[in-house]
């Protein structure tokens, strides 16, 4: 682990201002503008304080799914199996046909007594996410998919083959409150928080795809190889606003089969956009999954628009807090930079993202700038080929490890922002 700098330099939101301040009059002398974030397209809902509305919780009287399998312990699912007048044995059965085998069919399920397989089944599998649209793209080797639940909300989730792993990119809420500008989910604000069932039945049903042979691309070779091995919560909704239920399922992915899916923590990434409470209990969940932070912009004055959360919890206390991770369980922590054309991607905004970096240690962090995903004659657009090399020039300069992030799937609005549910 990376010694921690004894007396970080930290830049308050003052600072951050007035350094915006000066670089908006230098950017506009050199001819680089200032483009400020504004919602297109749709209202963005406004307090009344003129800021942008944040929503953390759902909807109250909202109804929850069923209980499912994936929502109860294995010392649960024996006792549900008891109630039913089966021997507890059983339960360890049915969790390996749905977390190994992937299948909730009772025809598949040969161990299982005949007379008793459908009982079985509609108790500890009512149906969780329905397919209701599959769009493909890179050859196959890209699938977005279109989930209806079951109280009718859509959700989304995009499965990736790349050459040595398979990542499920997975939604914890239906929508999302934190009323981003730029963000398609979170046009039409929360609904309702996913399940741990339901977030875990997004991997379940994707690995079943992957086994019926639908995702292209060259197969994988090794045990377990051809499966889901890597997890992104940055679907739809904010993982960190459905906290017990997103940790819950994290919890689920790790245990051994079949107890759960039996994936290495390694492979998992929790986003946010900086629920600081929420980050600083992450370390104490005992599982070493890396965490990211979509950050985006290094200076509060900028962040406070482009990232309404941020008038809550300002950027120097999110990264703060983002430290403390690294230093409780001495994983890497990402940061998430979407490079917006003229808005966040100006050489001093690299230098100073930078500066807030080192200024709390050395190795601890990484750098994962995203191309926005371009819309013709909009103010969101990705930045310019030259404005990006210059943005990781500076980062790499300054030390501070750059990784230029691939996008898939933005052809059917499947890439980083673009997941909005729409069936159309």
């Amino acid at each position: 682990m990376t010694e921690r700098a004894s007396e970080p330099q930290h830049h308050r939101s003052g600072t951050s201002r007035a350094v915006a301040a000066r670089a908006d009059r230098k950017d506009r002398f050199t001819g680089r503008p200032q483009v400020r974030p504004t919602a297109e397209g749709w209202k963005q809902p406004m307090g009344a304080d003129g800021r942008p509305t944040l929503q953390f919780a759902q909807k109250p009287r909202v109804k929850q799914p069923p209980m499912h399998l994936a929502d109860m312990t294995m010392a649960e699912r024996q006792e549900k199996m008891k109630e039913l007048g089966l021997p507890a044995f059983r339960a360890k059965q049915i969790s390996v046909h749905y977390f190994t085998h992937h299948t909730t069919d009772p025809e598949k399920m040969s161990d299982l007594p005949k007379d008793r397989k459908q009982e079985i089944v509609e108790t500890f599998f009512p149906p969780l996410l329905t397919e209701v649209k599959r769009l493909v793209t890179d050859d196959g080797r890209t699938i977005k998919f279109l989930w209806r639940l079951f109280d009718g909300a859509l959700v989304e989730s995009v499965l990736m083959r790349y050459p040595k792993r398979i990542t499920l990119c997975i939604s914890s809420q239906c929508g999302c409150g934190m009323n981003c500008p730029f963000c398609a989910t979170g046009q039409n604000g929360l609904t309702r928080n996913m399940s741990t069932a339901e977030i875990l039945d997004q991997i379940v049903q994707a690995n079943r795809v992957i086994t019926e042979g639908a995702l292209g691309g060259t197969r994988h070779e090794g045990p377990d190889a051809e499966r889901v091995n890597n997890i992104v919560f940055m679907g739809m909704g904010e993982p960190l606003a459905n906290y017990k239920r997103v940790m819950n399922a994290v919890h689920r992915m790790v245990a051994d089969q079949p107890e759960g899916l039996g994936m290495s923590a390694r492979g998992i990434t929790v986003s946010t956009v900086g629920l600081v409470p929420a980050i600083r209990k992450l370390a104490d969940e005992g599982v070493p999954f890396t965490f990211a932070l979509s950050l985006h912009a290094p200076d509060d004055e900028l962040r406070d628009d482009l990232i309404p959360v941020n008038s809550r919890w300002k950027v120097d206390e999110a990264l703060d807090a983002a430290r403390e991770y690294y230093d409780k369980t001495g994983r890497r922590v990402s940061i998430e930079y979407a490079l917006i054309k003229d808005m966040n991607d100006h050489p001093w905004r690299a230098d100073l993202l930078a500066d807030k970096l080192n200024a709390r240690g050395r190795g601890w962090v990484h750098v994962n700038p995203i191309p926005l995903n371009p819309t013709p004659g909009s103010i969101w657009t990705s930045s310019t080929r030259q404005a990006t090399n210059e943005f990781i020039d500076r980062l790499e300069a300054k030390g501070i490890p750059t990784t230029l992030r691939d996008t898939r799937g933005k052809e059917i609005d499947g890439a980083c922002g673009q997941l909005a549910a729409a069936n159309d």
